[in-house]
């Protein structure tokens, strides 16, 4: 049986151009919806697939041969699926979150836990890493890599340990992840190396043969250590915020490469020590390292992203480096991920998107220089029908340079438009020039939407994101409101008609643009919000069996907690000028439910303009299709009563 994935309809030329505004705008179904392609990873051979994509209206999990003929198909309904990887040509592994409600005993009510679902091209039936293991939590606690022993595949994860308790059955160890290695073929576990000590974080590298290379053991007062698999030490030292982590192997599997955050210098430090021991030695100085391309199949670092206003892949392989490079200049006006490739590089997983593409996907056959189109996300968005993307730069009003990405309505030029401010969450995250389904959402409807990089976020080096800490509701939020003001400046939108949105903290600075500031949105929709500071740090902490690293981290991030209710907008809700809707998930796990039931209340006793839209089921990533446009409609219709995007009558 062959079934054709959701294709390109027109080929790059006609994506890089763009096409034809349509007159009538998609359905926000076409954008609320999860894409029709959510994911892709090829297979070691270069010729297997697997996707997650939409099939007549059903979610599936596909795994095709070249020819794109079905050799697997699977329901998945709303299976959070957060990752694909192939184990071999035979086997994938699919990477699952779920949302559990705990007992009286933990310090949180709801948590959302992981599993490993194996998936074999054969028909036989799928399985979970730690299935009907009794002495193991049925879930993983981090993933540490793949490797192939001896002609066969183990995966390894950390595992929490549970105690025989006769009759009560069983019951923690002691909560804490070990290191388990797993022969994959027949889902079996053997125990590698032991969990952290009380008050103990340990993180693990995985040798080529299956091994420990290196341990970092990281305690609650930042006190850290490197060790290798004998025991021997490599590395240590004091980070009162424990901001040190593993990175990989290094280039030829004989050091480890660890990360470590430089408060002083305000900025990220790589280092790499030999597996045998001797003196660390700093690498990349001075270099903004966006992300890592590590080979899975040993683990060892391949090159890095170094980030900027045009990121650029660096490989450490002069001729793997020119494939890159290649695959890049292929699509020079789009946003461009390189999202897998095979062991030797004759294969890479491409997905672009930006202006004229609403999110594709391809297949570059590099020894033919031939990139073929595999997946279309969202084909009821024609390429025309994608609103023009841009990047605005700007000053905050204390001289800082940042920027924002611009969204226009298709086909309408920027003058005097209505505009949807649209700040990130994180806030330690940032936007790029690329379709945002739900910038482009409200861009469909007529509206100027602006996504601000506000200091504290991460599109430039450490410094500019850690600018950040301490200025929630603060210089955060008025380099929000400079961004609308350079705009209004250039003559692009009204400044009159501008409202607010965002989720997580972009739901905080939503808000805080209706409670600490005034007179500058019509409205105001926060979606699964922080709006007290106080609960939120208390909460986070508790959450962390009080950990003294999680306490001090949040006083970096958030400021001194004496100062968390002149920037909390629950404390303020009395001075909110504008309607606010606030819409929260059940189940998130991440932003506590109460945040939004919390500041509805205030609205609610100050006698302020409110709505509230509760999305049953839902986490804090709107993973589902049925809630996140529920979220998306209300958000819409809130904006579109409030701040229309046709040009109001004059009052008579």
């Amino acid at each position: 049986m062959t079934v054709r994935l959701p294709r390109i309809l027109a080929g790059l030329v006609f994506l890089v151009l763009g096409g034809p505004v349509l007159a009538a705008p998609p359905e926000l179904s076409a954008y609320g919806n999860l894409p029709d392609v959510e994911d892709m990873a090829i297979a070691p051979g270069g010729e297997r697939l697997a996707a997650i994509a939409r099939i007549n209206g059903q979610r599936e999990l596909l795994l095709l041969d070249a020819q794109r003929n079905v050799l697997r198909r699977s329901s998945l309904g709303d299976l959070k699926v957060r990752s694909l990887e192939w184990v071999g040509n035979e086997k994938v592994m699919a990477i699952t979150s779920a949302t559990e409600v705990l007992g009286p005993e933990f310090t949180t009510h709801r948590h959302e836990f992981y599993g490993a679902m194996l998936v074999p091209v054969a028909a036989a039936p799928g399985e979970l890493i730690f299935k009907n293991r009794p002495a193991i939590a049925d879930a993983i606690f981090g993933t540490y890599g793949t490797r192939r022993i001896d002609g066969k595949w183990y995966g390894y994860f950390g595992g929490v340990e549970l105690t025989d308790n006769g009759r009560t059955g069983f019951t923690f160890n002691n909560g804490r992840p070990a290191l388990f290695g797993v022969e994959l073929a027949g889902n079996q576990p053997r125990k590698i190396d032991r969990s952290g000590a009380e008050g103990h974080q340990v993180e693990w590298l995985i040798s080529e043969d299956g091994g420990v290379a290196a341990r970092l053991d990281l305690d609650d007062k930042g006190q850290w250590d490197i060790r290798n698999q004998r025991g021997g030490l490599l590395a240590s030292g004091i980070d009162p915020l424990g901001n040190i982590s593993l990175v990989s192997l290094g280039k030829d599997g004989t050091s480890a490469i660890y990360s470590l955050l430089d408060e002083k210098a305000e900025e990220a430090r790589w280092f790499e020590v030999a597996l045998t021991g001797g003196k660390a030695v700093e690498i990349l100085p001075g270099v903004d390292v966006e992300r890592l391309y590590v080979d899975r199949s040993n683990g060892r670092l391949l090159g890095y992203l170094e980030g900027g206003a045009v990121p650029r892949p660096i490989l450490f392989d002069p001729a793997r480096q020119a494939i890159f490079r290649r695959v890049y200049r292929a699509f020079p006006k789009l946003q461009v991920e390189l999202r897998d490739w095979t062991p030797d590089f004759t294969h890479v997983l491409v997905r672009t998107s930006g202006n004229g593409d609403s999110g594709s996907w391809f297949l570059v056959d590099v020894a033919r220089l031939k990139a073929d189109p595999v997946g279309d996300e969202r084909l009821s968005i024609a390429s025309g029908q994608v609103g023009a993307i841009s990047t605005v730069a700007y000053k905050a009003a204390d001289g800082l340079d940042l920027d924002g990405i611009l969204t226009l309505p298709p086909g309408v030029p920027g003058k005097n438009l209505p505009v949807v401010v649209l700040p990130h969450g994180g806030p330690h995250s940032h936007d790029e020039a690329t379709f945002d389904w739900w910038a482009q959402a409200f861009a469909s409807r007529g509206y100027a939407v602006f996504q601000p990089n506000f200091r504290g976020s991460t599109n430039r080096d450490t410094a500019f994101r850690m600018a950040g800490y301490g200025q929630w509701g603060r210089k955060m939020q008025t380099d929000i409101s400079d961004g609308l003001a350079e705009l209004a400046k250039q003559g692009i939108v009204d400044p009159k008609r501008a409202c607010i949105v965002g989720a997580s903290y972009g739901g905080y600075a939503a808000l805080a643009g209706v409670t600490l500031q005034h007179g500058l949105y019509r409205c105001a929709v926060a979606v699964a919000p922080v709006s007290d500071l106080s609960d939120m740090y208390s909460t986070k902490y508790y959450e962390s069996g009080n950990s003294r690293l999680r306490r001090l981290n949040l006083e970096a991030s958030l400021g001194a907690p004496s100062t968390f209710a002149e920037v909390s907008p629950r404390r303020h809700a009395a001075q909110a000028d504008a309607p606010i809707l606030l819409i929260h998930g059940k189940d998130d796990t991440v932003v506590p439910f109460s945040q939004s039931s919390a500041m509805a209340n205030a609205l609610k006793d100050a006698h302020r303009p409110y709505e509230m839209v509760v999305l049953k089921e839902e986490d804090h990533w709107l993973s589902r299709s049925a809630t996140r446009q529920q979220m998306l409609e209300a958000a819409v219709g809130f904006v579109q009563r409030y701040n229309p995007a046709t040009v109001e009558a004059p009052a008579k």
